[in-house]
């Protein structure tokens, strides 16, 4: 037995290239939660600017889905937490071309936030994968 995605768009809502309004699972799956990603190396932070924190977190939660067994096009789900005062067009921007043309985006949901754990964070990104058992 196989697992479906579907991408939830009601014709009454905002359509939008860059997030699905939900996006449903079916069928036997194995779920990968990835607890928020920021933009750190094993030297500690990489970036000054929001396009590389983003950037440098969606590779890490890249990273950390692989370990899982899975891939970013197995992300039906992204929580992203921007601090107040950065310019979210360059967050999406890093974002769009990361994901690129890996088809239908997961759903989304951004929160602008007076800080995160340390004050040189700028970004902290968590996902939700499924991939089938």
């Amino acid at each position: 037995m196989t697992f479906r995605v579907e991408h939830l768009n009601p014709s009454a809502m905002p359509s939008s290239a860059v997030f699905s309004q939900a996006v449903a699972v079916s069928g036997p799956a194995r779920t990968i939660f990835v607890g928020g990603q920021n933009a750190v190396d094993v030297n500690g932070i990489v970036g000054h600017d929001l396009a590389t924190q983003t950037t440098k977190a969606l590779h890490n939660v890249e990273l950390v889905l692989a370990e899982a067994g899975a891939q970013l096009a197995d992300v039906v789900s992204w929580s992203i937490h921007v601090v107040d005062g950065q310019p979210l067009v360059d967050g999406f921007r890093a974002f769009q071309a990361l994901w690129g043309d890996r088809g239908e985006p997961p759903a989304i949901s951004v929160a602008v936030v007076a800080g995160l754990a340390n004050p040189q964070f700028l970004v902290e990104i968590s996902a939700v994968a499924v991939v089938p058992m």
